[in-house]
């Protein structure tokens, strides 16, 4: 079969696709803005793949020519795989292959930094230079420093107890002098001022609070930090925005390089990503926006979705042109009564606009109607005033559900919370306990508090020891102090019940003091001799001096016995380029294994071993899954922090303070990372327990909404900026019904086959029930679960993904080939390797190469024009 010969029909037979009227006016709409408000369920993701498709296939449109966005690397991986799968069906017809290697698919920060190196946004078509990315926990860390806090806050009339202060202008019912909570305010409002592209020496004449005023010129003096002379310049999340803005603007053809600009989540956007999808879209007018503004839960991260319910208005006022809406609104998800409980929900809402403008804050031609013609009893409550009874009742329902085989795995049923840090979700997680139900809530709390942590690194603090506790602290402080306390404990039994372990320890000990008492010893020598350790290694006079050392032990005489190295040192002597003392000190004395290595070394002994071997039978995917994310954190540790454990640092604890009271005591304040924690896996054999920020964007057969109460406040930095902000937005007295609002219609749509309402009373449940589920529980919408019978609950299966998946032969198939344990690992549960790999030689050669043929290309445009 040919190109020509093939349709886009004959492609969604074979795909097993059947698309409805509105998913295929999408997909064959190429010319002009588009504008879909899609719900739940809905299959949006399909539809912007079968269409992109559509694009390269059947008109011509180049893969490097489309810009597709998404909100997260798990949806981007996912459009990544399902478009390579959808056009190797094409090849397979056809022949004819397709390469999406050079096209712009990811989440906007990736695509921000990759435009940044992208030679067809500058006019010379030269390489630009990207600055290192700052990531949330880089970016608090990076302010958090106590010296560079101190140079941030110093003379800025904050009085006394600056970070008093600040936290103050934040919350003016409590008092605080965290630096880590002031720290944490301060970010929040830099990055909400890069966000919103407010000019801070115009914001600050403005501002009428001096407080308010401060902070914006520490926000100026922040900026400064990212910039050091001799430096590799830093960006975080925000400003990596701006700059690409910036590189777009200063390129007058920058809005001619894409022909289609694709934005999925679209109602998840922020001002100045807005700006970004225009300018890029500005030259052919090809924008296409999908979105959902009733799932909009991103406004602490400066998300406006007003930049969705506005955008048909927004087009028409900045590209001249009135977009095609296309509404999908059939849902192919949930069952019908679940479809019916959750529209008829998000419509007791006043979401009217006031004043003479009229409309409404919500985009209200959706109509979401379920696919499902089933009408038994899909949504129930519970019966019980009592928190414990009520809890009680969901868990006997969940085990009924369980041995009754409505669900092939537990972890198919899903407990959503608006947070996990509430007594609620102890006594649920108490009344599944004493079925014998087991649960996966790692973010609850903290994760340093689950079982796997306790325990390895229990057994850390036998090697490096137990951090110094000083004077003065706080809550956090005293109770971080409590948590090392409680793993040293752990750690003690681990090791007292496993010889070989045991046996461990006191090796790594060992080698911990031999490599401080060696850098002593060699310390020594130098002062003796007055050597200046910044002064280059002189191996004529040094060597002899530094290997004889009294006392040194023969590891840290290896490196100066060494040949090779001998002969390398002599080589950047001849070069101009010697070393210098201080770095020949460090190399022989330094551990030749970092945490993450250590990490990989005790999952051989039967402790965490058993939790592999639990994994590989398939029993219980919990404990490991706790693993890979200790992996994940011990990997961010390293790249922070430095990949050698130098001798220097463990004289006087230095190495151990850093590892536990900089590294881990922040995690520890940071607490649940609840809104960071979006791939999470879902571990066989546990019940997981999300927020429901981490459910957008899944579904589960079964739903339980653990708590359907949530406080309408706003947010401290929406009432700190929300007077200069030039934006026809939300009004404040209204933003905290509507963020609610917005919640609990993600959490109930999340629900396939039965959604379960947890409806009591009590103290700890975070205020009355919310409206309108007090008004539609009241007027019984849904039965109470003593009148479900298990018959009405269709069983649950194991669904094929909704887009194809993708696999390499040499990350996926050698690697499983050459061992199936090392692929379950890696691959399926997110260990981070322990060495990193270096560059290939035939990428620096390829790199190099482009240069040249870019720089020669703009040299004959110059000498043509």
């Amino acid at each position: 079969m040919t190109l020509q010969e093939l349709s886009l029909d004959h492609l969604w037979t074979l795909a097993g696709f059947a698309p409805n009227e509105s998913q295929r006016k999408a997909i064959e709409y190429i010319d002009g803005p588009l504008y879909l408000p899609a719900g739940p369920g809905s299959g949006k993701t399909r539809v912007l793949l079968w269409r992109t498709l559509n694009l390269i296939v059947f008109h011509g449109i180049a893969p490097e020519e489309i810009y597709l966005s998404t909100f997260t690397e798990k949806a981007a991986r996912q459009l990544r795989e399902g478009l390579r799968a959808y056009l190797g069906l094409v090849t397979a017809q056809t022949g004819q292959p397709f390469d999406i290697a050079k096209m712009y698919v990811g989440t906007v920060h990736s695509l921000c930094q990759r435009l940044l190196l992208d030679r067809r946004f500058y006019q010379d078509r030269q390489r630009g230079r990207a600055p290192s990315l700052l990531d949330d926990l880089d970016q608090y860390f990076h302010v958090f420093q106590q010296k560079r806090w101190q140079d941030l806050v110093q003379r800025l009339n904050l009085g006394e107890d600056p970070n008093q202060t600040i936290n103050r202008l934040f919350d003016p019912s409590r008092s605080s002098s965290s630096r880590h909570k002031a720290a944490t305010n301060a970010i929040a409002l830099f990055n909400r001022i890069s966000e919103e592209c407010l000019e801070s020496r115009a914001l600050r004449r403005r501002v009428s609070d001096p407080i308010l005023a401060a902070l914006v010129e520490m926000y100026e003096r922040y900026l400064a930090t990212l910039h050091v002379d001799g430096q590799p310049p830093l960006t975080d999340f925000s400003m990596l925005q701006q700059h690409a803005l910036n590189v777009l603007n200063s390129y007058h053809d920058s809005c001619g390089v894409f022909k289609h600009v694709i934005v999925d989540e679209y109602q998840d956007t922020n001002t100045i990503q807005e700006r970004i999808f225009f300018r890029l879209a500005a030259g052919h007018k090809n924008i296409c926006v999908v979105g959902d503004d009733d799932q909009a839960l991103y406004r602490f991260r400066g998300a406006t979705v007003e930049n969705f319910v506005q955008f048909p208005e927004r087009c028409k006022r900045l590209l001249g042109a009135t977009p095609r809406a296309i509404p999908l609104a059939t849902n192919y998800r949930s069952r019908r009564r679940i479809v019916d409980f959750y529209t008829d929900f998000i419509t007791r809402c006043d979401w009217r606009r006031s004043g003479t403008k009229g409309g409404a804050y919500r985009v209200a031609t959706k109509e979401v109607r379920a696919h499902s013609t089933d009408q038994a009893p899909s949504v129930v409550a519970t019966s019980c005033d009592k928190q414990e009874d009520a809890f009680a009742e969901i868990a006997t329902l969940v085990k009924q559900l369980i041995e009754a085989g409505k669900v092939q795995d537990p972890n198919q049923i899903a407990f959503l919370f608006p947070s996990l840090k509430s007594t609620v979700v102890k006594k649920a997680q108490a009344a599944l306990e004493a079925r014998g139900l087991r649960v996966y809530a790692p973010r609850a709390n903290t994760f340093l508090d689950v079982e796997e942590s306790v325990a390895l690194f229990g057994v850390f603090l036998h090697i490096f020891d137990r951090p110094a506790r000083g004077h003065n602290g706080g809550v956090d402080y005293d109770d971080f102090f409590k948590w090392i306390a409680h793993a040293d404990t752990v750690g003690e039994q681990l090791i007292k019940h496993d010889p070989l372990l045991r046996q461990f320890v006191a090796d790594r000990r060992v080698e911990l003091e031999t490599a401080a008492d060696d850098y002593t010893k060699l310390m020594d020598v130098v002062t003796r001799k007055g050597w200046d350790t910044q002064a280059p290694y002189d191996i004529t006079s040094m060597k002899r001096a530094l290997r004889d050392a009294t006392g040194l032990s023969p590891a840290g005489k290896r490196l100066f016995d060494s040949a090779h190295f001998e002969k390398i040192v002599r080589q950047r002597a001849a070069q101009g380029r010697p070393f210098s003392l201080g770095y020949m000190l460090t190399s022989a004395t330094s551990i030749d294994w970092n945490v993450l290595d250590l990490f990989y070394r005790l999952c051989g002994f039967k402790r965490f071993q058993g939790m592999f071997d639990l994994a590989e039978r398939g029993e219980d995917e919990g404990p490991i899954c706790n693993m890979g994310l200790i992996s994940q954190y011990l990997a961010r540790f390293v790249d922070n922090y430095g990949s050698v454990i130098r001798a220097s640092l463990l004289i006087d604890g230095g190495f151990r303070n850093m590892l536990f009271m900089s590294f881990l005591f922040a995690l520890y304040r940071r607490g649940e990372a609840e809104y960071e924690s979006a791939e999470d896996p879902f571990p066989k054999g546990r019940i997981p327990f999300l927020t429901i920020h981490q459910a957008k964007g899944l579904e589960f057969p079964v739903v339980v909404l653990g708590n359907p109460r949530k406080k309408e406040g706003v947010q401290a930095i929406e009432r700190l900026l929300h007077d200069y902000i030039d934006r026809d937005g939300e009004p404040l007295d209204r933003m905290g019904k509507f963020d609610a609002m917005r919640t609990f219609y993600v959490a109930l749509s999340r629900a396939k086959n039965l959604l379960i309402i947890a409806d009591f009373k009590g103290a700890g449940s975070q205020g009355p029930t919310c409206e309108p589920f007090f008004s539609m529980l009241k007027e019984n919408a849904c039965p109470r679960i003593p009148q479900l019978h298990l018959s009405d609950v269709p069983a649950a299966t194991i669904d094929e993904r909704e887009t194809p998946g993708a696999y390499s032969y040499t990350a996926d198939y050698m690697l499983y080939k050459k061992c199936p344990r090392q692929y379950m690992i890696f691959r399926k549960y997110g260990f981070v390797a322990s060495r990193s790999q270096t560059m290939m030689f035939g990428s620096l050669v390829h790199r190099t190469l482009d240069d040249l043929h870019q720089y020669l290309i703009s040299q004959r445009s110059a000498a043509v024009a």
